[in-house]
């Protein structure tokens, strides 16, 4: 559902001479830490970095790089245009938000240390940030309009109708550059915005507002400090870092366990390990990260057990558990089925202990043939896997 556009009136003549548009952003920034967010910036409408990144994304399409995300071909005159997305606006208020629930061991993929537990991206564990997001980015824009009859004297437009219109991730808005331009961090070599501070573990989002804050050609960017390292690109698991800034989404775990619909290919079957949703291995490693902050933001505490649960916990769920469980979460994009999928690759690459816990893995695996084409496919090939696995392990006994 398209976010609604807010319009508020502001009738009173109340001023405060003493203030400048600095002030008024100084303000804006402590609000926001207020509400949990970790940082903001501002960026105008009318940045000439929209024009490049549009031209930047087209040269990404015309490389075959999307996989089947194909809306990424559409609306690319509202990415060069962003002000035709909330007539009036004029600044671009970029905040971020920590979503860390506990800090991972540094430079380390302990996920893979448990390979019969279901891997769930960490910013995917607790509720959705995109509500969350866009909740707080609300409770921003209130605050802002209460501010305005102390504005007035300011020529940023504080004496006319206030329009406000938050985004995270719901809109055809270029989130990362917009950050980074705004002083948010740099983009790392894996495409992500990376903070000296605060590493990358955060999610993003964005308030247009009808304030004109910042120039047109104002931007405050950050250094890159990546300098010579290439942790990220070594280790992800499907290459899908074909370069520095450059990605290969079909090939990415997150993109295939999330976005991707029916099959996934066999040569990307072993690498997604034990991951049923989303992938945090180049973050994970980046040197960085030993800077990553917990966040103060109670939506992001994982719910029903999601940092800590078993493959075949999973694997048990019924389309209802499915729904219970998932109620308010970004798992639900996925959808059941395809939940079912990447749980069977994930239990075709678990590695049990014994004969008996082998083969009820084999007999839950089996319990769902016959659902559905598409799942029998990977269920196949899990009990395949399983019992190479198992053959090498007497093997090797």
């Amino acid at each position: 559902m398209a976010e609604r556009i807010f319009t508020v009136s502001t009738d009173s003549d109340t001023s405060d001479e003493c203030l400048s548009a600095a002030d008024v952003k100084a303000w804006i920034h402590q609000k926001a830490l207020e509400l949990g967010f970790s940082d903001c910036g501002f960026l105008s409408v009318h940045h000439p970095l929209f024009a490049e990144q549009t031209l930047a994304l087209k040269q990404w399409l015309n490389q075959g790089l999307n996989g089947t995300l194909d809306f990424l071909h559409e609306n690319h005159d509202l990415r060069a245009n962003p002000h035709k997305l909330v007539d009036g606006a004029k600044t671009i208020i970029s905040v971020r938000m920590d979503y860390l629930h506990d800090m991972p061991k540094p430079r380390s993929i302990t996920d893979n240390d448990r390979p019969n537990n279901a891997i769930i991206a960490r910013y995917a564990r607790g509720r959705d940030y995109h509500k969350t997001v866009r909740q707080q980015l609300k409770k921003l824009a209130r605050a802002i309009e209460s501010q305005l009859p102390h504005w007035q004297h300011l020529a940023i437009g504080a004496d006319k109708p206030f329009v406000f219109r938050p985004f995270s991730d719901s809109a055809p808005i270029f989130e990362r550059p917009i950050a980074d331009a705004a002083g948010l961090g740099w983009t790392g070599k894996h495409t992500l915005l990376i903070n000296r501070q605060a590493g990358s573990f955060f999610n993003l989002g964005e308030l247009f507002i009808s304030l004109d804050l910042v120039g047109e050609d104002e931007m405050h960017p950050v250094k890159s400090h990546c300098g010579s390292c290439t942790a990220c690109i070594n280790i992800c698991p499907t290459q899908a870092i074909i370069a520095p800034h450059t990605l290969d989404a079909a090939a990415c775990i997150s993109y295939l366990t999330i976005e991707h619909k029916g099959s996934i290919d066999v040569k990307y079957r072993k690498a997604i390990g034990n991951r049923i949703f989303g992938c945090d291995d180049c973050q994970l490693i980046c040197p960085w990260n030993r800077y990553a902050k917990i966040s103060t933001v109670a939506d992001y505490t994982p719910r029903h057990g999601l940092d800590d649960i078993t493959l075949l916990e999973v694997w048990a769920w019924s389309e209802e558990d499915f729904l219970t469980k998932t109620e308010g979460s970004p798992l639900r994009r996925t959808g059941y089925l395809h939940l079912l999928r990447n749980t069977a690759i994930a239990l075709g690459n678990c590695q049990p202990k014994t004969p008996t816990e082998h083969q009820a893995i084999i007999h839950a695996l089996q319990s769902r043939l016959g659902t559905d084409a598409m799942l029998d496919e990977h269920i196949l090939w899990a009990i395949d896997e399983l019992g190479q696995f198992f053959s090498n392990m007497g093997a090797d006994t």
